[in-house]
């Protein structure tokens, strides 16, 4: 049986807890007890922890937080993403159970990034699902799930990796509505566990890459891949999917020339693709996917060319400092400069300078 355990270090929220948990305790009858810890668990305001079995109400802020049984990797909390949070975590412990994942508004996928285990989950008062997870596979939930109770064990030697990425419903119903005419919060949720999808994959790895580099179109970056991912799990597992509208035909002429002449004239300010979508009068989805399909590139490849091609122009034309021409060309800082230009150029942009005078003196 679970005993309260107070610390008198607990602040108000914990004390709080514990006379819950108290409560719970004095109800005589087994039932009764049972029915309020299922309305606990419903309303996804209780979790159990193995090492501190003591009962605690999960806000939002604390869903940020890592738990005692995991590590927090990187979090796109600080990079100020909209509608798109990215998370990537290191379990700690080999074995764990008694962990309540509460309900969320966001529509959740889990990926697998590295090892194996062994996880089972049930729902309030159902049996318990138990299967196999390894490393490439993915897990998604949609938002306002109902509370699940979680129990897993480690089946690999090395620690279970995983990276999860929550699409706010916003989102979704806005991207519902653009591709399909239809409102998302009366289409059918499709749940799927184990599964294996290269595209989110890859999206998911891209944008954790992107994390760890914080290259300065990186709200594009991610405001792109929100949009492809919203579009891939509306497209596949949706109903949205059977009632997608008929692809356009591309953008015109003068809409890609006044899309290209902002960049030029907004270069070094931070381009959104809300803002470049503005210019045409495109919703951010519809004007990401006709961009593409006219140009052959996604927006954020152009503005991340351009900036590099206004780079090259004013390493080779001018003596400024490489500090300047990186603020000159829409980048964070001279390292996020020398990253990108090196990743495009295969040389620095210190290198190039040196290689553009030499050639210069021989001409």
């Amino acid at each position: 049986m679970l005993t309260p355990s107070i610390d008198p270090s607990m602040g108000a929220r914990d004390t709080t807890s514990c006379r819950c948990f108290s409560y719970i305790l004095s109800i005589s009858s087994r039932a009764a007890r049972g029915a309020f810890l299922s309305l606990l668990l419903q309303k996804g305001f209780y979790k159990v922890n193995k090492k501190h079995p003591v009962s605690s109400y999960t806000s939002m802020e604390d869903l940020k937080k890592p738990s005692d049984s995991r590590l927090l990797l990187i979090s796109s909390e600080e990079a100020g993403w909209k509608e798109l949070t990215v998370r990537a975590y290191q379990e700690k412990l080999e074995e764990h159970e008694g962990w309540i994942e509460p309900t969320v508004p966001d529509t959740t996928l889990f990926i697998f990034t590295r090892g194996a285990a062994s996880v089972e989950r049930r729902y309030a008062n159902s049996h318990w699902r138990k299967q196999h997870i390894q490393q490439g596979e993915l897990y998604l939930t949609p938002g306002g799930s109902p509370p699940t109770e979680l129990r897993w064990r480690n089946l690999s030697p090395e620690p279970v990796q995983t990276l999860r990425l929550l699409l706010s419903t916003a989102l979704l119903s806005r991207t519902a509505q653009e591709i399909a005419d239809r409102d998302y919060t009366r289409l059918a949720h499709i749940q799927h566990s184990g599964f294996h999808d290269p595209v989110l994959m890859q999206i998911g790895l891209a944008l954790w890459q992107e994390l760890e580099q914080l290259s300065p179109a990186g709200n594009l970056y991610a405001q792109t891949a929100s949009q492809m991912i919203a579009v891939h799990l509306l497209r596949h597992y949706h109903s949205v999917g059977k009632t997608l509208k008929d692809p356009s035909q591309g953008l015109t002429h003068q809409q890609i020339c006044r899309v290209m002449d902002f960049v030029q004239a907004h270069l070094s300010q931070d381009l959104s693709l809300e803002t470049l979508a503005q210019q045409v009068g495109f919703s951010p989805y519809h004007f990401a996917r006709l961009f593409r399909q006219t140009t052959g590139e996604s927006p954020h490849q152009f503005v991340l060319r351009q900036r590099i091609e206004r780079a090259q122009q004013l390493l080779e034309k001018t003596d400024m400092p490489l500090s300047l021409i990186a603020s000159e060309s829409g980048f964070a800082d001279q390292s996020h400069l020398t990253q990108a230009f090196k990743r495009q150029q295969g040389l620095t942009p210190r290198a190039y300078r040196l290689d553009r005078l030499i050639k210069a003196s021989f001409s």
